[in-house]
């Protein structure tokens, strides 16, 4: 099993958004995005189309459009990403069937696990509304600079 990197695809475009606003570059085509996940465009309008259904970035139409963040990254927080890619980021899901009910274990697992799952899934939430995609670009920009015979 792989663990699902929606989220994590979602929160890396848009730093990229921002970084490449704050360097000029108001909006990048999903060419450009891609570029920088090493990935496909179509992967990221698949990533990014739930962020603008929840007003969280803007796309352009045509050839040569792109996308930008509707509002300020200091003002995007991390809970909102996850809460606008929905029900199919969750990171715990329960048995994709109902297990063997005549098993002592079978019989009480999901009641459990559901309640377990819901107090691990307030204690992310909570966690990621104290971030900001800004608070994520400033981190990685200050702990995990490109090295300069790189970026020159």
């Amino acid at each position: 099993m792989s663990a699902n990197s929606r989220l994590t695809t979602a929160i890396h475009a848009l730093c990229w958004l921002e970084l490449a606003a704050r360097r000029g570059y108001p909006s990048l085509t999903s060419e450009h995005v891609a570029a920088s996940l090493a990935s496909n465009p179509a992967l990221v309008r698949k990533a990014l189309g739930p962020l603008r259904d929840a007003g969280l970035v803007v796309s352009g139409r045509g050839p040569g459009a792109g996308w930008s963040l509707a509002r300020p990254a200091s003002a995007i927080r991390l809970d909102e990403v996850y809460a606008a890619l929905g029900d199919a980021e969750a990171p715990f899901a329960l048995h994709p069937h109902e297990p063997n009910l005549e098993c002592p274990v079978g019989f009480g697992i999901r009641p459990v696990l559901a309640d377990l799952y819901a107090d691990a899934d307030a204690a992310l939430r909570r966690t990621l509304a104290r971030r900001t995609v800004a608070d994520v670009l400033d981190e990685l920009l200050t702990t995990h600079p490109l090295p300069d015979a790189v970026s020159g």
